[in-house]
Order: C-alpha cells, then sequence, then structure tokens
C-alpha cells in the first residue's frame, strides 16, 4: 500500500500531463472542422474536448484542496471527484474510438485521423491512472472510519 501512496502524485502529473495534450489535440479536430461555410465537429470530439478541461480542473482540485483547503478535502468528495472524472475519460475514449472506427477514413482526413488516433490513445492512458487513483480514495474510505474526514495520507503535507 505505501507504493500507490507514493505513486499518487506522479500519476496527478501524468494525468495533468496527458490531459493537456488531449486539449490541444481535441482542439486541433475541432478547428479543422469549423469552416467559413459551416461549422460541425463530432460530439464525442467536444465531449472529449471537455473532459480535458474538466480534468485540468478536478486535478488542480485534488491536489490543491489536502493541503491548502482541508476543510474542502472531504474524502467522499475526492473520491467522488476521481470517480466522475474516470467516468468521463471512458466515455470520452470509447466514444471518439468508436466513432473513429466506424466513420473516419484515414486517407481523406489525414492528419484529423491521427490527432484523433493519438486523442483516443492518451484518453486511455488517463482512465487508467484515474482507474488507479479511485481506486486509492476509495480503500481511504474503507481504512478510515466513517467520522474521520481526513484527506488521505498520501495527500497531507505535499
Amino acid at each position: 500500500m505505501a507504493f500507490l501512496e507514493v505513486a499518487v502524485l506522479p500519476l496527478r502529473a501524468i494525468q495533468a500531463l496527458f490531459s493537456i495534450i488531449v486539449l490541444g489535440l481535441t482542439a486541433y479536430i475541432v478547428d479543422t472542422a469549423t469552416n467559413p461555410w459551416g461549422s460541425w465537429s463530432p460530439h464525442s470530439v467536444n465531449f472529449m474536448l471537455f473532459t480535458s478541461i474538466w480534468t485540468l480542473l478536478a486535478v488542480a482540485y485534488l491536489v490543491l484542496t489536502p493541503t491548502r483547503f482541508p476543510q474542502f478535502a472531504h474524502k467522499f468528495a475526492i473520491a467522488g471527484v476521481e470517480a466522475l472524472t474516470m467516468l468521463f475519460w471512458f466515455a470520452a475514449w470509447v466514444a471518439v474510438a468508436a466513432l473513429w472506427g466506424d466513420w473516419w477514413e484515414p486517407a481523406r482526413h489525414g492528419s484529423i485521423w491521427g490527432s484523433g488516433v493519438a486523442a483516443i490513445v492518451f484518453g486511455c492512458f488517463i482512465w487508467i491512472a484515474f482507474v488507479i487513483t479511485t481506486v486509492i480514495a476509495a480503500l481511504h474510505i474503507r481504512r478510515t472510519s466513517r467520522n474521520d474526514n481526513a484527506p488521505p495520507p498520501q495527500m497531507q503535507g505535499v
């Protein structure tokens, strides 16, 4: 269990970095799909763009609240943000992968195709990182008493 507690901060860095990468990739797809004659970007890509922005806000909350604002670092709130973000990433990368597999053709779309595939791969990695941190938050809830509202020990003193 000690290894998992040490691995949380590097996982947060990975979550933030990969989210920034996905933000750039999906913003490029949305921008390329928008033109003067009409604008249409796939809804699943728009959702992945939203999810990457949500993740940056969630990671900021998950890193800063336990140390700077401990009154807002309730263990159930932390677990809820973790679980919600994990669900968002699962839905986002699966939806974009389904769209890319059924509709997009790489010969016709070039760099948009590659950007979408990269966004899917990075989205899957972010989802795996949030699965790990959600399990850690759930284990913290299970190990502490019902009245103990302290943040997870791995986040204290960060």
